[in-house]
């Protein structure tokens, strides 16, 4: 990592990609673009696979992972292929300065305000390193298996997404290690208490629990009046048959909205019985099920699909 310690005033962005996933492709485009609105920043690809000793370092578990450094220190992170949050890091920490000014307490108050929202952003929040589905520590994996095992409901918030609150939170909650979790704001502990709880039989009675299944399938095939359940999401099908079900709803000009089956597997399974329905995609209005990608196309060609989607019969 030395290239990366010489450029020591500016602000670096690393971009660990991968030539095998289009998403880094994308992203690179992403990068070379800034790196013409931003000529101060410097930007570095680097190849994960190919620098094993440097991914593992810096925990990079997936591409595209986006390293911001400045005076040879790690200050953010970013994971997945988000345009609009890169640009955003990229921006923010460009145009402030190395340090922040000693007299102005300003940031710290709005860093506590931040991090207040955050512990109150969901009934149960858990700030753990990684997400549900892609848990980074072994610590982390255990909290969210035992949360998942007692049906308790929780949001979550990836610690290595933002180092501004991976170190704050440590010092606004007295608490030095993750993964912590929240009920109603307050500090419940990290994962030696949630296991005393677990075996005291209190841990039912602090958390929320999660809707049944069958309620929470409801409420989710009416979140929206078309709602489409497909493996990836509008931005990215991550199958043949969810990327032409896309084409089709876009050319229709209504809107809708797309759950992700890939990043929940209770729904994937459970709305298989729910419909009756086997496969994905599987489009609803209203709350209704109208079908998959065969149904959608026989609509399409009647010229029956619109008014479908409008909410006729």
């Amino acid at each position: 990592m030395k290239a990366l310690q010489n450029i020591k005033r500016s602000l670096l962005v690393v971009h660990f990609w991968a030539p095998w996933a289009p998403q880094c492709a994308q992203m690179n485009d992403v990068m070379a673009e800034l790196a013409k609105e931003q000529p101060q920043v410097s930007f570095v690809k680097l190849e994960a696979e190919a620098v094993p000793e440097v991914s593992e370092k810096y925990e990079i578990s997936s591409v595209p992972t986006f390293l911001f450094f400045k005076n040879s220190q790690k200050i953010d992170r970013l994971d997945g292929a988000h345009a609009p949050e890169l640009t955003k890091k990229v921006q923010r920490h460009a145009s402030s300065g190395s340090f922040p000014p000693s007299g102005n307490e300003h940031p710290k108050e709005d860093l506590n305000l931040r991090l207040k929202k955050l512990t109150h952003a969901a009934p149960c929040m858990l700030f753990m390193k990684g997400t549900p589905q892609e848990p980074r520590c072994g610590f982390s994996k255990q909290m969210v298996e035992i949360l998942n095992k007692h049906s308790i409901q929780f949001g979550s918030f990836d610690v290595f997404s933002d180092a501004e609150v991976r170190q704050g939170l440590k010092t606004y909650s007295n608490w030095p290690t993750y993964p912590q979790l929240y009920v109603s704001g307050e500090l419940i502990g990290g994962l030696d208490i949630i296991k005393e709880l677990e075996a005291s039989d209190e841990l039912d009675t602090i958390c929320p629990k999660a809707p049944k299944l069958e309620e929470r399938l409801k409420v989710l095939t009416n979140k929206a009046s078309v709602m489409l359940f497909m493996k990836g999401n509008k931005q990215e099908a991550k199958c043949g048959f969810s990327k032409q079900i896309l084409e089709i709803l876009n050319n229709t000009g209504v809107e809708y909205e797309t759950f992700d089956i890939l990043e929940d597997e209770e729904v994937r399974q459970g709305l298989k019985t729910y419909s009756n329905w086997p496969t994905y995609p599987q489009l609803y209005v209203k709350g209704e099920l109208v079908g998959g990608l065969d149904i959608v196309k026989e609509l399409r060609d009647n010229g029956e699909l619109l008014p479908v989607l409008k909410g006729g019969n």
